[in-house]
């Protein structure tokens, strides 16, 4: 069984890796919708690829390590928050789904407005995601 590091358990920590993540696509995120809005589409492709890169380095690798130590040790030492884990496990599956379908669009038609809503999609279900996370950490 892999166990989840420290930091993961921490209710402090976690959230700050959280929040570290989010603050950084956020701000490049921002940057991305300056770009495509002044049509400085080289430059905004450049900066989708840093952000998709971004989203698959930091937060799904994050998140990969979640559901393989912490949500399993959760959910063995609280069977109570089965279906709260299930619904983080939803909220993962649909980073990934929005991550894919933008490199889809990113390699199809380009950077778009299509990729800018689709990232600040990706930044709500991630910080919504985030909250209830930490509803459920301090019971470990």
């Amino acid at each position: 069984m892999m166990m989840s590091g420290p930091a993961l358990k921490h209710v402090d920590s976690h959230s700050a890796i959280h929040e570290a993540a989010l603050i950084e696509a956020t701000e490049l995120t921002k940057i991305l919708d300056h770009l495509v809005t002044n049509n400085q589409l080289d430059k905004a492709l450049e900066v989708a690829f840093v952000i998709v890169e971004h989203w698959e380095t930091r937060t799904l690798q994050h998140a990969e390590s979640e559901e393989e130590g912490l949500y399993k040790e959760l959910e063995e030492s609280s069977p109570e928050l089965r279906d709260s884990i299930i619904a983080l496990k939803r909220d993962h599956n649909l980073l990934r789904l929005l991550v894919k379908e933008i490199k889809t669009i990113l390699d199809g038609k380009g950077v778009s407005d299509e990729v800018v809503q689709r990232l600040q999609a990706l930044i709500l279900v991630d910080l919504l995601h985030n909250q209830e996370e930490e509803k459920i950490l301090p019971h470990h």
